[in-house]
């Protein structure tokens, strides 16, 4: 434990004179009550009030006691401490367009995309990992961290509107997507590097092609992963009209051979979900990869320690005052 204002501690000496003198003011009192002789009091029953007598003394020194320590702030100690975890480096890269909108997994393929993605990083606490997002666009939602609170909160940020507010330029990248999320793994020097893609639809913007994309991260050592989603043939996709939403037929249109191509080339795996069920399993399959070591530097926060000393020192006076008020009442 350490102390904020450690010079209130210098306080604590004072205390020292105040039952110096509370000793000697002891000795020098004389009786409240005058008699010839005290002999015969000499082997007479000593009340419970007898041994109480000093009791508010000390109550009153604790209390002042704990009055300095909180002035003084007593702090949990912070320390940085290196620890060293199984786990590997994995970058999420989620296709936020707007066709990820319909609504044939729910409540649709983006919510429930981060819904069990979220479930996959929860069972995955000593990993690095970082998100990526993508429409016409690429780039880093969170970089990897084995912080994964701050992560949650970043990855459930993204809104499910982002590219129909113009945030985001709408289309589909992914070139551009798998490209970003290798540009934070290149430098990892983790046996296992994986990239984890989500898409539902075909590659039509951006300046990197997927498979180009995909040589790159074989240039790293980066093993790609990449999610189809979406049901087959058609699916609801709302459109808002004057007073509520409208829903259309649209056809599913994933580019299952390029994806798989690109799994190919990176040594990873391409799997299709089509439901909400699929997908987590998607998701439970990918998370038997292989683990490696990772030195981890965890930082330990400080926090104010001194309730515990307020609530004694509040105590103790009140006790104080119970005392000297009623059962060690004085007759002026």
């Amino acid at each position: 434990m350490t102390f904020a204002n450690i010079e209130y501690l210098f306080l604590l000496p004072l205390i020292i004179p105040y039952i110096i003198w509370y000793v000697l003011r002891h000795k020098k009192s004389e009786p409240a009550m005058r008699v010839s002789d005290t002999h015969m009091y000499l082997y007479a029953p000593k009340s419970y009030k007898h041994y109480l007598l000093h009791v508010p003394f000390i109550l009153r020194v604790l209390t002042l006691v704990m009055i300095v320590l909180v002035l003084a702030r007593p702090q949990t100690s912070g320390s940085w401490k290196n620890t060293e975890v199984e786990g590997i480096d994995i970058m999420l890269a989620v296709d936020v367009s707007s066709s990820m909108l319909a609504e044939d997994l729910k409540p649709n393929r983006l919510e429930a995309a981060k819904q069990v993605a979220s479930e996959f990083i929860a069972g995955r606490p000593n990993d690095n990992i970082g998100l990526t997002i993508f429409a016409a666009e690429a780039y880093t939602q969170c970089p990897m961290t084995t912080d994964h609170a701050v992560l949650m909160n970043l990855f459930n940020s993204i809104r499910s509107d982002i590219t129909l507010k113009g945030m985001l330029e709408d289309g589909t990248a992914v070139g551009m997507g798998i490209a970003n999320a290798v540009s934070r793994l290149k430098d990892s020097k983790a046996k296992s590097k994986v990239v984890i893609l989500l898409t539902d639809g075909t590659n039509n913007k951006g300046d990197i092609s997927p498979l180009m994309a995909a040589d790159i991260a074989k240039t790293f050592g980066i093993r790609v992963y990449t999610i189809g989603v979406g049901t087959n043939g058609m699916a609801p996709y709302p459109v808002p009209v004057a007073g509520g939403v409208e829903y259309l037929n649209v056809p599913v249109e994933i580019d299952s051979k390029t994806l798989a191509e690109i799994a190919e080339k990176t040594d990873g795996a391409f799997y299709r979900a089509t439901d909400n069920k699929k997908l987590q399993q998607v998701y439970q399959d990918i998370d038997k990869l292989e683990k490696t070591k990772l030195n981890v530097k965890q930082y330990s926060k400080k926090y104010e320690a001194y309730s515990i000393f307020a609530f004694v020192a509040a105590l103790s006076l009140l006790l104080e005052m119970l005392l000297r008020t009623t059962v060690l009442k004085k007759i002026p």
